[in-house]
C-alpha cells in the first residue's frame, strides 16, 4: 500500500502542469540580511549588522531541501559536520570543536541527555520550524556550559494573524521511511494556540550483510508540542509551552559471537512558561520557568530469553530565569540571573547525583554612530563542583558602507565537567579493565586495594585538587559584502582550547588491566576560515557555495614531538617522522565545502533544489602505534555526497515533492556508520 501511495505522488508530480495561481514563495522571498535573529544578543538584531559568525536556516531552504530531522539539515551547513560517537548518534562538529561545545536550544531553552556528551539531533523533527540560528565561537558569556564552541537555536513557529492556519505533510522513503507532520496555529485576538504532532518511524538499514545484526535498527518516535499565548495587553505576554518525545528501538548486539537483542527505549519531556513584561518604552523584563527530563531505559536478552544486560538514563534540569532589557536612545543593556538544578541517575553511577549553579550576565550594545556596532558583556557563574567562571567577550561590527562591513570578536567560553566525568563508575564485565569518574576515584582504589585487587598504583598521581572547567578563548575575524546578486560572508577563526579533559591510567589491576580516571591534560588549537557566497543570476536562479578549511591540533604534541617521532611502516621497519606530518585531531577534514543550485520554473510552478557536499580525507584511529596520527596513518578517503529534490505546487496549498538523498549511492561500510547509501523519497504537503 504505501508503494503504491509513493507511485501515486510521483506519477502526481509529472502531471497537472497547468498555469494556476502565482505561487507564494520565491528564491529570494526574504533577503537574510533582513532576517532578525535573537540567539546571538538575547534580543533582536538585523542579521547583518550583527558583530559575530552566524547563520540562519529559513522553514523556505529546509521545506525545499526536503529533510525531516534536526541532524540532516544541520549537516548541509558550510563548517558543520555531524560525526558519529561510539553509541552511534551523531553529534556536531564547529570549527574543529566536538559536540560536547555545542549547546543546543530549542525557543532558547537547552536539551539536555547527552550520550557521552553527544545529543541525539534526530530526536527533533523540523516540521514546526520557523528558523534554525547557528552562532559559532565561544558563547559562554550568554549561555555558560556548553556553549564553549557555539549554540544552535531552533525557533519554532508562532501564530501570526487571527485566523486558524497549518500544516499537513507526509513523506514516505527508502526503508520505509515514515515521517508524518501535523502543525496548526490559531489565533484570535488575545488568545492563540500551537499544536504540532510528528510520528516518524523506518525499518533502519544494514551495510554489512555477513552479520544480523543491522547498521541502524528499526526504530519509531512521535512528538507532540503544544504551545497556548494570551496577550494580557500590548505589554504584557504570558507563553505555556511544552514538548514530549517518545522513541522505541530495536535494541540488538553480538558480544562473544552470541547474539542478544531487547528494547530501548528513550522519553524526553520539556515545559517552558515565559511572562514578557514592557514596563515602558524603555525597560523590557522577561520571567521565565524552565523543566526537562530525559530518561533512556534499554536492555538485552539472551538467546533463552534471559536478562543479560540492562543500562538506564534519567537527568533533571530546572532553571528560573530573570532577564530585562533597557534601551538606552540607540543602545541596549541587556542582563540576566537564574539558577539551575541538575541531577543525574544513570547505570554506573553509585547515588543520584546533583547540581546546582547560579550566574548572571551583562550585555552592552553600543551603537556611537550609524556605522559602528560594539557588544560587550560577561557572564558569571558559581558551580557546586567546579571554580566559578567569569566569561567576557567583546565584538565590534564596522559598516564601511551600505554593501560591506567588517567584524570581530573575541571570547572566553568553558566547558564544565560532566556527570560522567565526575561519578562514572564502570568496570567492563568480560574484560577488566576500570574507568572511574573523577570525584569517586580515590575512594574506589583505596577499596581496590584493600580487596587486593590493585597491583600497583601510577607514579604522581593524585585526586587533591577538583576537576577544572576546560576553557577557550575564541577569535573571529570577518566580513560582509551584499551588493546587487552577489552576498559574501567570511570568517577567520582561532580556538586555543586549555585544560582539556581526557583519560589517563592511573592504576594497574591485578588482572592486567588497567584502571582510568579523568584529568585536566591537554591544550589544543583549532583555526581556520569559512566562506560562503550565493549569487542570484535571476530571480529565479541561485546558486551558492561553501568552503571551511580547518586545522586542528594537539600543543601537547608539537611541543614533545620527539615522544611520536617513530613508527612502524608496513614492511615493519622503525621509521622516524617530520614534525610537519602531524596531521591534527582525530576526525576532522581540513577541507569541506558544498554547492547548492536553486532553479525556479514558473510555468509549471516546480523548484528544483540540487545540494553537492564535499569532505576530504581524516583519520579515526592511530593506525602506526606512536599515539598521533600523522600523515603515515590509515585515513578515510575524501568524499561526495549528492542531494536533490524537486517540488511541485499543484496549487498555492497543495505541494508534491521527490528527490534522493546520497543521489549516487556512496557508502563506506568499514569506516562511516552515519551515511546509508542512496534513499529516495516522495512527500505531500497542504498548507491551509
Amino acid at each position: 500500500m504505501k508503494i503504491k501511495f509513493t507511485l501515486f505522488i510521483v506519477i502526481a508530480f509529472g502531471i497537472n502542469l497547468s498555469a494556476q495561481e502565482k505561487k507564494k514563495d520565491t528564491i529570494n522571498a526574504n533577503e537574510l540580511s533582513e532576517v532578525k535573529v535573537v540567539t546571538g544578543t538575547r534580543t533582536e538584531r538585523v542579521l547583518s549588522s550583527l558583530p559575530l559568525p552566524m547563520t540562519i536556516i529559513t522553514s523556505e531552504a529546509i521545506v525545499k531541501s526536503g529533510v525531516t530531522r534536526l541532524n540532516e539539515i544541520l549537516n548541509e551547513q558550510t563548517g558543520i559536520i555531524l560525526i558519529p560517537d561510539e553509541s552511534g548518534f551523531e553529534g556536531i562538529q564547529m570549527q574543529g570543536l566536538d559536540a560536547a561545545y555545542t549547546m543546543i536550544l530549542i525557543d532558547g531553552v537547552p536539551l539536555v541527555g547527552r550520550s557521552s556528551g553527544v545529543l541525539d539531533l534526530s530526536r527533533v523533527s523540523v516540521g514546526n520550524i520557523e528558523r534554525i540560528e547557528i552562532v559559532k565561537g565561544a558563547s559562554s558569556a550568554l549561555y555558560g556550559s556548553e556553549a564553549m564552541g557555539g549554540v544552535i537555536n531552533v525557533i519554532t513557529k508562532k501564530p501570526k494573524k487571527d485566523l486558524f492556519s497549518g500544516t499537513l505533510s507526509y513523506r514516505y522513503a527508502t526503508f520505509n521511511t515514515n515521517d508524518a507532520n501535523a502543525n496548526l496555529l490559531w489565533k484570535k485576538k488575545k488568545f492563540s494556540a500551537n499544536l504540532f504532532a510528528n510520528y516518524f518511524s523506518t525499518d533502519g538499514y544494514d551495510l554489512d550483510k555477513s552479520t544480523p545484526q543491522k547498521t541502524v535498527e528499526s526504530f519509531y518516535n512521535y512528538t507532540i508540542q503544544p504551545k497556548l499565548y494570551y496577550d494580557f495587553s500590548e505589554n504584557l505576554k504570558l507563553t505555556v509551552s511544552n514538548r514530549f518525545f517518545n522513541q522505541n528501538m530495536n535494541n540488538a548486539a553480538i558480544i562473544e559471537s552470541e547474539n542478544y537483542k531487547g528494547d530501548a527505549k528513550e522519553n524526553e519531556w520539556n515545559s517552558q512558561i515565559k511572562l514578557e513584561h514592557r514596563w515602558n518604552s524603555k525597560l523590557y523584563f522577561e520571567y521565565e520557568l524552565y523543566a526537562t527530563n530525559y530518561k533512556n531505559d534499554s536492555f538485552l536478552n539472551d538467546q533463552n530469553n534471559v536478562l543479560y544486560d540492562r543500562t538506564y538514563y534519567n537527568q533533571w534540569l530546572f532553571r528560573p530565569e530573570v532577564r530585562t532589557t533597557w534601551s538606552i536612545k540607540n543602545d541596549k543593556l541587556t542582563a540576566g540571573a537564574g539558577v539551575n538544578y541538575e541531577s543525574l541517575d544513570r547505570t554506573y553511577f553509585a547515588n543520584d547525583v546533583k547540581f546546582n549553579s547560579q550566574y548572571v550576565f551583562v550585555q552592552y550594545d553600543y551603537n556611537p554612530t550609524e556605522k559602528w556596532n560594539v557588544l560587550a558583556g560577561f557572564r558569571y557563574d558559581n558551580h557546586s563542583e567546579y571554580a566559578s567562571q567569569l566569561s567576557p567577550k567583546l565584538a565590534v561590527n564596522y559598516k564601511v558602507n551600505n554593501d560591506f562591513s567588517l567584524k570581530g570578536s573575541v571570547g572566553y567560553g568553558y566547558k564544565a565537567p560532566d556527570f560522567r566525568q565526575l561519578f562514572f563508575d564502570f568496570t567492563n564485565p568480560s574484560v577488566g579493565y576500570t574507568v572511574l569518574g573523577y570525584n569517586v576515584a580515590e575512594d574506589r582504589l583505596n577499596q581496590f586495594e584493600s580487596q587486593g585487587q590493585l597491583l600497583s598504583r601510577t607514579a604522581g598521581i593524585s585526586f587533591d585538587k577538583p576537576l577544572e572547567a576546560e576553557s577557550a578563548v575564541n577569535f573571529n575575524l570577518g566580513t560582509f559584502y551584499k551588493r546587487n546578486k552577489l552576498k559574501l560572508d567570511i570568517n577567520a577563526f582561532y580556538n586555543s582550547i586549555s585544560n582539556l579533559i581526557d583519560t589517563r591510567v592511573v592504576a594497574q589491576k591485578t588482572n592486567g588491566q588497567n584502571v582510568f580516571s579523568y584529568f585536566n591534560i591537554s591544550q589544543v588549537f583549532t583555526y581556520g576560515v569559512e566562506f560562503n557566497s550565493t549569487y542570484n543570476f535571476t530571480k529565479d536562479f541561485s546558486m551558492s557555495f561553501g568552503y571551511q578549511y580547518l586545522t586542528a591540533k594537539d600543543k601537547s604534541v608539537i611541543d614533545n614531538f620527539e615522544d611520536h617521532q617513530y613508527i612502524r611502516n608496513a614492511d615493519l621497519q622503525t621509521v622516524q617522522i617530520k614534525k610537519s606530518d602531524y596531521f591534527g585531531l582525530f576526525n576532522r577534514s581540513k577541507h569541506t565545502a558544498n554547492l547548492k543550485v536553486a532553479y525556479t520554473i514558473p510555468v509549471i510552478k516546480t523548484d528544483i533544489n540540487l545540494r553537492v557536499f564535499y569532505r576530504s580525507k581524516y583519520g579515526l584511529y592511530d593506525t602506526n602505534n606512536n599515539q598521533v596520527l600523522d600523515k603515515y596513518d590509515t585515513f578515510v578517503n575524501g568524499y561526495f555526497i549528492t542531494n536533490l529534490a524537486a517540488s511541485k505546487y499543484i496549487t498555492d496549498k497543495l505541494m508534491l515533492q521527490a528527490g534522493a538523498n546520497n543521489l549516487f549511492d556512496f557508502t563506506d561500510p568499514s569506516q562511516i556508520s552515519n551515511i546509508s547509501g542512496r534513499q529516495l523519497f516522495a512527500r505531500i504537503q497542504y498548507n491551509f
